[in-house]
């Protein structure tokens, strides 16, 4: 994996768990604005728009440049849209992340044979 490749997978693994925080910070939010008088829906739906946003970009450069399969890209696309389906995505990149730094090393102490 090159340092373009490692690093598009670390921006949107570093972006999953904000986003879905913010996303759930919005629903409570939400419920909040119906039984009481407190409104921050307007700040939170621009916080949450701008961390899914950001979640996008990074997903489509992460794509592009893993050249996932499309099951594992709408995979990683689904996740952004459910509540919590960032902390998944942040946990599943993370393990993907280290299993390429793994074979990485193999691979560069000759354990696993490059094509």
């Amino acid at each position: 994996m090159d340092i373009k490749t490692a690093s598009a997978l670390r921006r949107l693994r570093l972006v999953s768990a904000p986003e879905a925080i913010s996303f759930l910070l919005l629903l409570v939010c939400s419920v909040l604005k119906r039984t009481t008088d407190f409104n921050a829906v307007p700040v939170m739906g621009a916080v949450h728009g701008l961390l899914f946003i950001l979640y996008v970009i990074f997903w489509a450069d992460a794509w592009n440049r893993t050249k996932w399969g499309l099951g594992t890209a709408a995979l990683y696309f689904v996740l952004s849209v459910l509540p919590t389906g960032g902390f998944f995505a942040e946990r599943k990149l993370r393990h993907e992340a280290e299993a390429a730094v793994i074979a990485s090393r193999a691979r560069r102490e000759g354990v696993v044979k490059t094509s």
